[in-house]
């Protein structure tokens, strides 16, 4: 039995799995903690040990003002849970695996080496956003735990089968080359989750499945899964392509940056040493969204509210979501299995899955009220009407076992 840490570093939170795992068999989780509001402090804890929660929304009293601080400090709550006898010590954790957002050519995790390290620094460029911080907590875990593996499993692998008409960009051939400009697309990890779990509930393998999947949180994206590999998906060279967040802008006429302000190609003041971030890439990273347009990021109390404002945020997402899903379903040929809401806005608005799917019904969508209003407890759970032409489902994603699986599958990591 090994033990495997997932760790899953958000802008504003990091979360930590902790599961057993044998070879090749499905890991089972023994614990999860979490350290949320870095942006908002005071930071709150919450960790659980299997079906005990140990404690929620606990205010934590130590200075956490990055990603790399509330690792350490999961990582000591953890290790001195004397009820956790799993790591009774950091040298019992075999593997920690990493959520990594920009993988660039790896179609595939990898084993972090010093080589391995300094190539996907080099990558940071292209998600200035995203992989600086998971990467501080890469160098913590090797401090930390010399004897532990480290794996980058990275959000754009499971995009490497996109073909190449749809992952091109119509630019200058030899520039894009030099400096690696393609659709890469995101949220990976989850949509590999999604696409074994429908599989599983529709009695499929997963190469004789199609769906078009919705990974719908603060960060959002659409994917079309054609034979259980990405075809296409909404998110780009970096994710802030494609559908609106909480605070990014989604695709937007590239020229509107410019008529935005005028020192829009101008480094940030907010950029450091190790991260450069234009000005340009702020406003619409994390200026943009529904936070601009509400003055909140809570999607809940858009989806709740009648407000003028919330009611155009809202629609906006809806009719964003809708251009994909009608896309990808041409883009499939009419032949798909179910279109799946996942992320935590999926999960958790009905609201927003009775309107999608309402404007998309013309495609053969029909969702039924009474179960599209039930709680969502199974990982996969069927919200369509009975004999629609298509299935609508929603999964309950989850990238740190996805992440844990992988690992115990790996046969180089024995």
């Amino acid at each position: 039995m090994r033990v495997i840490l997932s760790i899953n570093a958000g802008s504003s939170s990091v979360k930590i799995s902790v599961y057993a795992a044998e070879h090749g068999q499905a890991p089972s989780q023994l614990a999860e903690a979490q350290l949320s509001g870095l942006t908002s402090p005071p930071a709150e804890l919450k960790y659980s040990r299997k079906d005990v929660t140990v404690c929620k929304d606990k205010k934590v009293g130590e200075d956490v003002k990055s990603q790399d601080d509330a690792f350490k400090v999961l990582l000591k709550t953890l290790v001195e849970d004397s009820d956790l006898a799993e790591i009774s010590k950091k040298d019992d954790i075999a593997i920690a695996c990493h959520r990594i957002v920009h993988g660039g050519d790896y179609t595939t995790s990898q084993k972090i080496t010093e080589d391995t390290y300094h190539h996907l620094e080099a990558l940071t460029d292209l998600a200035p956003l995203h992989n600086a911080s998971a990467l501080e907590i890469v160098k913590s875990c090797m401090a930390e735990l010399p004897k532990a593996t480290n794996v980058a499993c990275f959000d754009s692998q499971f995009h490497s089968s996109i073909p190449e008409h749809i992952r091109t960009y119509p630019i200058n051939p030899e520039i894009a080359k030099s400096n690696q400009l393609k659709k890469y697309g995101f949220h990976g990890i989850s949509y590999q989750f999604i696409t074994n779990s429908v599989s599983r509930f529709l009695s499929k393998l997963p190469k004789d499945l199609n769906i078009i999947a919705l990974h719908l949180g603060s960060g959002a994206s659409a994917c079309a899964i054609k034979a259980g590999k990405s075809w296409d998906t909404s998110m780009g060279l970096t994710p802030l392509a494609g559908l609106p967040g909480a605070t990014r802008s989604g695709s937007v006429d590239p020229s509107l940056v410019f008529h935005y302000a005028s020192d829009v190609g101008k480094l940030s003041p907010s950029s450091t040493k190790e991260l450069h971030i234009s000005r340009a890439e702020e406003i619409l990273n994390k200026e943009s969204g529904w936070k601009a347009l509400t003055g909140t990021t809570n999607f809940g109390i858009i989806a709740a509210s009648d407000e003028p404002k919330h009611k155009l945020a809202f629609d906006l997402f809806v009719d964003r979501i809708c251009g994909f899903v009608g896309s990808y379903y041409v883009s499939l040929g009419g032949k798909v299995d179910a279109l799946v809401f996942a992320g935590g806005i999926g999960e958790k608005s009905d609201k927003l899955r009775r309107r999608v799917v309402e404007q998309v019904s013309c495609l053969g969508f029909e969702v039924d009220d009474a179960l599209n209003g039930k709680q969502i407890e199974d990982v996969v759970q069927d919200v369509g009407k009975k004999g629609a032409k298509h299935r609508t489902l929603v999964c309950l994603t989850d990238e740190q076992f996805e992440m844990a699986r992988g690992c115990a599958e790996d046969p180089e990591l024995k």
